[in-house]
């Protein structure tokens, strides 16, 4: 934790940045969400303003729909976005908004892949800590590794 209220995550993924980030857009249903969980809908526009869009399903069956927008693409590199705001720059209330910037890395023959969750103050990072962020945003980090590096 830091000035700027971040959580992160990180893995060297044996696998090139190209690869990992094409596995990071195109098969996102697959990693997401931790399993068992799933994301049935991703419904995203990869360009600065365009919608990040996910609905994720708990085991059960419970469906829990996230509206976003992209603040940042360079595609193979980093990508940003948050639920703060959604498509056409509308303000979104919630308790659980943050800043989220995906880096891709190069790192010897592979990728250093960076989450990072950048919240609005230390009350908001703790309250996401407590919902088992290292856990989930880490099981998610291995979800992608899985995947990339057997692509």
């Amino acid at each position: 934790m830091s000035a700027l209220h971040e959580l992160s995550v990180s893995r060297l993924i044996k696998a090139s940045p190209d690869t990992v980030w094409k596995v990071y857009v195109e098969r996102t249903g697959e990693w997401f969400c931790p399993r068992p969980w799933t994301t049935p809908v991703v419904d995203w526009e990869l360009k600065v303003g365009g919608r990040a869009n996910v609905e994720m399903q708990s085991p059960e069956g419970e469906r829990f729909p996230y509206a976003g927008v992209f603040l940042d693409v360079e595609p193979g590199r980093r990508l940003v976005s948050t639920g703060a705001l959604t498509e056409g720059w509308i303000p979104q209330a919630g308790d659980m908004n943050f800043v989220r910037i995906d880096l891709f890395e190069p790192e010897g023959d592979g990728t250093r892949y960076t989450a990072i969750a950048r919240h609005w103050d230390a009350k908001a990072v703790e309250s996401h800590k407590a919902m088992g962020f290292e856990q989930g945003w880490g099981a998610v980090a291995d979800q992608l590794a899985e995947l990339a590096e057997n692509s």
